[in-house]
């Protein structure tokens, strides 16, 4: 029998693991989408699901220097609603995003990050146009401690090695049911210089016994 895979994201601000102690939703993963923005009076919690032309006004401004996005956000289909992943970010959280697994599996999970659901090409500037040591999108295993404070994790662009997260922290296939986690952040470096849109796709791959 197939395990099955739950994806959550937690929407409180207490730091406490999935079905204990703190508001988590459940990702529709045909649906759901995440948001990575500065925020607005119309992009913030709570808020409908904004229109393109509000979240490009939300975006961040281009500085000349390294910025990290400071705001992370759900957008549920379901509800129509925007909720704050308060926790994700440069934080020292742990329980942020959770990968539940109703069984064992046969290989250890892993995220990765495409360009779409192709997951043939890390072409968008985003991901390091190419070369995954480029990417803006920083992920950290959280599944056995929390991050550090101003935690580096690893640029999160395809396949290569270093370049996706192991979530159970590289001990292998999961032997029973379990949650896994991890921090996710976008750092924008400084040399860029033109604006850029991009809905990259996160991949949890796993093969079931």
């Amino acid at each position: 029998m197939a395990t099955n895979l739950t994806i959550s994201a937690n929407i409180d601000v207490v730091d406490a693991p999935y079905a204990s102690g703190a508001s988590w939703v459940d990702l529709d993963l045909s649906n759901d989408t995440m948001i990575f923005t500065a925020g607005s009076d119309v992009v913030k919690d709570g808020e409908p699901i904004p229109s393109q032309t509000a979240l490009n006004q939300a975006g961040i401004i281009l500085t000349g220097t390294e910025q990290i996005v400071s705001q992370y956000f759900v957008a549920d289909a379901s509800a129509n609603i925007l909720r704050q992943i308060d926790l994700m970010g440069n934080t020292t959280n742990r329980y942020v995003l959770a990968f539940t697994f109703d069984g064992p599996t046969a290989t250890e999970p892993i995220l990765e990050l495409w360009d779409d659901i192709t997951l043939n090409t890390i072409d968008s500037t985003t991901l390091g146009a190419g070369t995954p040591a480029n990417s803006w999108w920083r992920g950290i295993t959280t599944t056995n401690s929390a991050p550090s404070i101003d935690w580096v994790g690893l640029n999160l662009a395809g396949s290569s090695d270093l370049h996706y997260l192991q979530l159970n922290d590289g001990n292998g296939p999961l032997i029973g049911a379990t949650t896994l986690y991890c921090n996710l952040k976008v750092v924008i470096p400084a040399s860029a210089t033109t604006g850029t849109s991009a809905t990259p796709i996160i991949v949890v791959k796993f093969a079931s016994n």
